[in-house]
């Protein structure tokens, strides 16, 4: 079982990920956003995208997570801070809550399979307000600033 590490990520010299996902009328239209930060929090992927229709926003949540962890490792990044405003993800994520939605568990297996490109990773929710920016990017989407699979990194 994962469970937060309490050490603050500034003194770890690590990338932080920012994920959101969104789903207007869950089931509805859906669509992510993350960026992920240098070390000295600098944007180095900045990404919006349209996932399409009928998606809920548990599934927008994973697939955010997932787009960020392989922005992260095309990176290069060993060491990676997540913080997201899911908490059922966050907990299912490090072993808190299982998962019991049939559709959430290829999702939850999938981000399980990816930690291993890290030498260190840690995951953490956070309120909606801490995640502005993904959230801002999550809805630019669902606005039609991105049009179904296009992305902007």
């Amino acid at each position: 079982m994962m469970h937060a590490d309490p050490t603050p990520p500034e003194t770890l010299d690590e990338y932080v990920l920012q994920c959101d996902g969104a789903s207007r009328g869950n089931p509805g239209r859906a669509s992510i956003g993350f960026v992920l930060y240098d070390p000295q929090g600098r944007e180095v992927v900045v990404h919006a995208e349209v996932l399409g229709d009928a998606i809920t926003n548990n599934v927008a949540e994973y697939t955010a997570l997932l787009r960020g962890l392989d922005a992260a490792v095309a990176h290069g990044v060993r060491r990676l801070y997540v913080r997201l405003d899911s908490e059922l993800v966050v907990r299912q994520v490090r072993g808190e809550y299982r998962v019991r939605h049939a559709g959430l568990q290829p999702l939850h297996a999938a981000v399980r399979a990816r930690l291993g490109n890290f030498a260190r990773f840690r995951i953490e929710h956070v309120p909606r307000a801490a995640n502005k920016r993904a959230d801002a990017l999550a809805n630019a989407a669902l606005d039609d600033l991105v049009s179904p699979g296009d992305t902007r990194d």
